[in-house]
Parts: C-alpha cells; structure tokens; sequence
C-alpha cells in the first residue's frame, strides 16, 4: 500500500507520515498503485512511444472476436457478417480517435478524459461502472474460453478451470503497467504465430475453403439485406468500450516533441483506434474457421464458435493431434492471460474511481482486483459464455452511448462549437460534480436503444438499436451543451497557480510542487491551491488525490461567482 492509500483524516497527522517515510520506498509503493486516480507524472513515464503502444496493442489477444465472429457470420452469413464488422470498425475507430489522443497528449485515462468532456467530477462515476461492467463480463467471456481450453487439452473440469483462470491473473496485475509491459512484450510474437500458422497453412491446403466462405449465406439462407448487417454490426459494437482500455496504456506515453512526432503518432494510431483493426481480421478469421467446420465436419455446428475447438482442428491438419492440441492450449493460455490481465487492470481502476468519489475513501486498486476477479469467476460458473450473442448485443447499446457523448464532446463541442473547454479538465474543485450535457445525453442514448434492443417499437427498428444508441448520443451532445451554455463545464477558470500548465511544445509541465496534505510533491498537472492557508497565510497546495479523499471538503477552492448582467 502507498503512501496515498494510507491518508489518515486528520491533515497533521498526514504531513506526518509523508514527511518521514523513504523516498524511495515511496517511489516503489507509488509504482505499485500505477496513478490510479490521476495524471500519470512525466517522471514516471520512462517508455518510448513503440513501448507503450506496443502494450496497448499485446491487450488485445483475446479470443472472444474468434467467438463473435463465429456467431455473426453463422447466423447472417459471410457478406452480412464481414459488412457488420467493417460497419462497426469504422465507427470504433472514428470514435475512439478523439479519446485516445486526449489520453496519450495530456497523460490521462478515459475517465478523467471524461468528467471534462460532459459528465462532471462526479457525473462519470457512472461510466466508471460502465466500464467496470465492461470488464467483468470480458474477464468472464475470456475466461470461460481458456477453461475450455484446459478441460479439452488436459482434462481439467470446468469449474475447476474457471477458478484457475482466475486466480492465476492476481500475481501478474498486482504490479501495474510494469508488469503489463514485460507480459505483452514477450508473449505477442509466440501468439502471432500460434494464432497464424494454421489459419494460413488451412487456405493455402484447402483452397476449396475460401469458396465456401465466400458463400455461405448462414442459418436463415438470405442474401445481403441492412438488418442482417446492423444486427452483427451491433454485437461487434459491443466491443466500443475497448478503447478505455487501450487508454490505460496510452496515458503513460512519453512527451509529444518535434523528434518524437512520427512515432508518437504512430504508436497512439496503432494502439489506440488502430486496435479495432486487428479486431476486425480477428472476427473475420473466427468466421472462417467457423464456417470451415460446419461445411466439412460432421458435427462441427455444435463447437464451430468455441474458439478452443477451432484451432485444435486448425492444427490438426497440420501435425500430429497431440501436438496439436498442446499447441491450441499454448495459444488458449497466452491468449487469455494476456488480455484478461489488461481486464483486471483496467477494471481496477474503474471501480476504484467510482468508489472513491462515491465514499472519499481511497482503499487502494488491489481491493477491487480481486473484486473485479471475483465476480467474473461468478459469471463464469454461471455459464455466462453460452449467452455472449445476447449479452454484447444488450450491452452494446450502453456503450456506444458513452464513447459517442466523450467523442462527441470532443470533436463538435470543444473544437466546433467552442463551449467546452479545449484542455481536458479533471480535479476537483475545478469541475461541477454533475454536468448535464453528458449525463443528460447518455441516459436518452442508452434507454432509447435499449427499448429498441428489446423490440419496444417494433421488430423492424429493434435490428437498429446500434445506430439509435450513436445517433442520438451524436446530436443530444451538442444540443445540451448549446441549451445549457456550457455553464456546467467549468466550476472555476483559475486553480490558483502562477505556473504554466503546459512546456513550449504543449505537453503537460513537469514543474513540481508540494502538496501540503500528504508531504510529497507532484507535478503541475494534478495539482492545485489550497482553500486552507499555511500557518503564516501562505498560499499552499493539494494533489488531485489529496482532494479526492477530502470528506470535508475544507481544502476544495469556493466557485467563481455567477456573472451578472450589467
């Protein structure tokens, strides 16, 4: 536990404790809790720009696109299933620009993008359980799959497996991003070859293959035809919120400089939206070696979504079975190793967000890992993996509805119409607790499509619920921010410091200052003045953190006055 996780209540006390405990000591502690609460320091963020996006991209592993893909193409086809994934990538990758460049220009994850962008200091503790949700139901998703995996390859019944699956990710999250870095950097070459070896070696051997997916017209024998596209478009849509994740690793990418600039972009394109592209041939490769199965295995319509299955007969036409199946287990393990530890983190820091500006009580990320853990597990023995279509279907619509109000928000009402602010804001005391721009927004995204999803106004619309969900989030956005002024954006224009908030090239500044509650000292960026003077009447300052454990509220600077008209 960190020196922030320990903040006794009584101010004193705490200067105390910061005062004497080893710098170093700090250093190491404060690296296990990977700035869950905050802006990631400059000092603290040594990787190079192909480093951490490297590590966005070695995230992504997962196998479910396997399973999703497999279920789309076998339901609606090949041409509806493959048009439904490039629909659902484009509008990922459109939307999830924005967020992932505030993410790796100012150092901060989506959720602090998020209560500047709409929602408020306390507004997006909403969208933190969003993601929260988000996480649990993939952790479950993928580790359903790797038990599958376990009980083919080694005989390990299911329960068992799931229990495994689970326990075994704890040690590897414990210590953040750089453990998270190691992890993705050695296993990403050995699943690429795993997971591309047989795909290609099974085209180039049976060519008759790629002519049997290019016909297939799935369970309901129909051409292409936009509800078929938009319903499988809708569960790849599911995947939206994929971009919080990637954002967990983009806050700590290194300074933009006139250098660096090529590779900053690249490696902020590639891990950030650029996921969805690997995404999407992931999807398409699912749906292949799903309709592989059921056009040249007896039975094969029974496993042809189960990604387990597919690469055991993938490699089997490659070698020896029992080589084979050690090598789909390798595959299944690497896989779901590393994207479930990119679940866990992530959905760590969600639920620790929420529950400290819920409570103002900081217990610390490693609570709510095994929170997050605990309640997959659950899902899991639940069979959750037997409902996927139907679960990222439903949860798509609330998805899509968060990601399209940030970008939204971003794009038409920062840099269009200028009402909110351009510098992302995220401390407390600068913000309004609830902003109705985005919470406003969200709720008439979501209950809208929702109703839709579930056939409220028909089965002819409920195929579009997707589009509803993005389209109303599109123009209530805007709409809000213009009928409220953007009055609820900024709760205050001044944090009290003389210092730039930015260096020459626009990134945020290194500059340190102490923090007069816990006796450390954190850069500009999280900082701010003090509502409670020094003892002489000196003006003193607090860290974002500080102010975020603050229940009563005596350190947190009065709002602007109201302007009147003269």
């Amino acid at each position: 536990m960190s020196a922030e996780t320990i903040l006794p209540t009584s101010p004193a006390s705490i200067r105390t404790v910061g005062a004497t405990q080893d710098g170093a000591s700090n250093a190491a502690k404060e690296s296990l809790e990977d700035y869950t609460l905050r802006y990631a320091p400059r000092s603290y963020r040594k990787w190079t720009c192909g480093a951490v996006g490297a590590g966005a991209l070695g995230g992504i592993a997962y196998l479910a696109d396997f399973a999703i893909g497999a279920n789309i193409g076998l339901s609606h086809g090949t041409a509806n299933g493959l048009l439904g994934i490039l629909v659902a990538a484009v509008a990922i990758f459109l939307t999830g620009l924005p967020l992932a460049y505030y993410s790796a220009r100012y150092n901060i994850d989506l959720d602090l993008v998020t209560r500047g962008a709409g929602f408020g200091y306390c507004g997006s503790i909403i969208t933190n359980i969003i993601m929260g949700s988000y996480t649990v139901i993939f952790f479950a998703t993928e580790g359903a799959i790797m038990a599958q995996g376990l009980k083919l390859g080694l005989g390990i019944p299911l329960p068992i497996g799931y229990l495994i699956t689970s326990v075994i990710i704890l040690p590897l999250v414990f210590y953040g991003m750089n453990a998270l870095t190691i992890l993705q950097k050695w296993t990403t070459p050995i699943w690429l070859v795993l997971m591309l070896g047989p795909v290609i070696y099974l085209v180039v051997s049976h060519p008759e293959s790629v002519r049997q997916f290019v016909s297939y017209t799935g369970t309901d024998g129909a051409g292409v035809n936009f509800g078929s596209v938009m319903l499988a478009a809708g569960v790849c849509l599911s995947l939206i919120a994929q971009i919080s994740e990637q954002n967990d690793y983009l806050r700590f990418m290194p300074p933009k400089t006139a250098k660096n600039r090529k590779s900053w972009w690249a490696s902020m394109l590639l891990g950030g939206p650029g996921w969805v592209i690997f995404g999407a041939c992931k999807q398409a490769l699912g749906m292949f070696l799903a309709i592989y199965l059921v056009s040249n295995v007896a039975g094969g319509s029974s496993f042809a979504n189960e990604p387990v299955r597919q690469f055991v007969f993938a490699f089997q036409q490659m070698m020896p079975p029992s080589v084979a199946m050690l090598l789909a287990v390798v595959l299944v393990v690497i896989s779901q190793v590393k994207i479930n530890a990119t679940n866990a983190y992530s959905g760590s820091l969600a639920w620790t967000n929420a529950f400290t500006r819920i409570t103002k009580t900081y217990p610390g990320r490693i609570v709510f890992l095994i929170f997050n853990v605990g309640v997959a597990l659950a899902l899991m023995e639940a069979n959750m993996f037997d409902m996927l279509n139907a679960v990222l279907g439903f949860y798509s619509n609330v998805g899509i509805a968060w990601i399209f109000v940030v970008a939204t928000d971003i794009v038409i009402n920062k840099y269009l119409l200028k009402i909110s602010p351009k510098q992302p804001e995220f401390r407390r005391g600068m913000l309004h607790s609830w902003n109705p721009v985005g919470i406003v927004s969200l709720s008439l995204s979501a209950i809208v499509s929702i109703a839709a999803y579930f056939g409220v106004f028909g089965a002819q619309i409920q195929p579009f619920s997707p589009i509803i969900a993005a389209a109303i989030a599109f123009i209530c956005t805007p709409l809000m921010a213009l009928a409220t002024r953007g009055k609820y954006y900024l709760r205050r224009t001044d944090d009290g410091i003389d210092l730039p908030m930015f260096d020459a090239d626009g990134n945020p500044s290194g500059e340190k200052l102490m923090c007069h509650v816990t006796g450390m000292e954190f850069e500009r960026p999280d900082m701010i003045a003090s509502a409670k003077r020094g003892a002489n009447g000196e003006q003193q300052y607090v860290s974002s953190l500080a102010l975020a454990t603050d229940k009563t509220g005596e350190l947190v600077l009065p709002a602007d006055p109201p302007i009147t008209k003269q």
